[in-house]
């Protein structure tokens, strides 16, 4: 794949509202911005486009990822630095990378990618048949196809009512674990039929495709999302210097509600109720600059189809401590 279609096939959303809101910390040179979720590189091309002084260090698990980007980002020569790792590493690098082990920007896309759904055989797709595997870093780990053959019946309930918020998480788990009984699912194209076929007629007329829910849940198991997700985000507020920036873009509601705590929490006072002289320790160490969650427009909406459920956070370490 050359750059040029690497750049065609990848429109960053909220690009630019996402830069505006981390300009002020990352616009001076020598600044350094973490994009936690590097994927085919849009964003931080933008960034590295708009801020001559910026170096940009990326992360992403998913090696084929890395490697595209890099060669887009190439002509930035070394004011871009890639890695190899799973965003909760985020702590790490920015000791390594950062100006005294901290940062200026943060930057999260979170959410599966366009080279992850584009490229069929990773099996992320339930439009496309292909082999079940949907990690993230097809190197380690396990596949879909191995957690559909081996977690018993109640514990695929929980995966796919939790991160999937499955009405009919219960029917798709007993028919995943009758079907296995005689012969295990590797194909995505399986998957799809066989929840089609365990809900009830009414529920497939609406809401899309009815394997979506399924597949968002499996996805995320297998590449243990929210678990990271929960370990990145205190870790990079602590990466951040004071009056840096973190800007996070959401996909569904699972990691929507994770950033907002993280962030509300941080943003709120920790004093005990009654307190009349509150500790400098309790008060917030962050300061919102979105209020609730933006979403994208309707010319947005319309140029890039992902932007539809993207819910954008952001805010600014106002003060030392909190999360470390």
């Amino acid at each position: 794949m050359t750059q040029m279609t690497t750049s065609a096939r990848h429109t960053p959303v909220l690009a630019q509202r996402c830069l505006d809101l981390l300009a002020p910390a990352v616009q001076a040179d020598g600044a350094v911005l973490i994009d936690a979720t590097l994927g085919l590189g849009g964003h931080a091309e933008a960034a590295l486009q708009r801020f001559g002084g910026l170096h940009l260090v990326g992360i992403d698990r998913d090696p084929q990822a890395l490697a595209l980007a890099t060669e887009r980002l190439a002509p930035f020569g070394d004011r871009f630095t890639p890695v190899h790792a799973r965003y909760d590493a985020i702590g790490a690098v920015a000791a390594e990378h950062g100006v005294a082990g901290r940062v200026q920007g943060i930057l999260f896309d979170l959410g599966v990618s366009s080279l992850q759904l584009d490229e069929v055989d990773r099996g992320f797709s339930y439009a496309q048949d292909a082999p079940l595997d949907m990690r993230m870093d097809p190197t380690t780990g396990s596949t879909a196809a191995d957690l559909l053959a081996k977690a018993d019946e109640r514990e695929l309930r929980r995966i796919l009512s939790t991160y999937g918020e499955e009405r009919f998480a219960g029917r798709i788990a007993a028919a995943v674990v009758r079907r296995r009984a005689s012969a295990p699912l590797r194909r995505t194209g399986e998957l799809v039929e066989l929840v089609r076929e365990s809900i009830p007629h009414a529920a497939r007329r609406t809401g899309g495709n009815p394997a979506k829910r399924t597949f968002q849940a499996l996805r995320i198991a297998v590449n243990a999302e929210l678990e990271a997700l929960e370990r990145a985000l205190p870790a990079a507020i602590a990466a951040l210097e004071v009056s840096g920036r973190i800007v996070v873009e959401s996909y569904q509601s699972l990691e929507d509600r994770m950033v907002k705590r993280a962030l509300v929490a941080g943003a709120t006072s920790s004093a005990p109720e009654g307190l009349v002289l509150p500790l400098p320790e309790h008060e917030p160490y962050l300061q919102l600059l979105t209020r609730g969650a933006e979403e994208a427009d309707d010319a947005e909406r319309a140029a890039n189809p992902r932007a539809a459920s993207v819910r954008l956070r952001a805010a600014v370490r106002i003060r030392e401590g909190g999360p470390s």
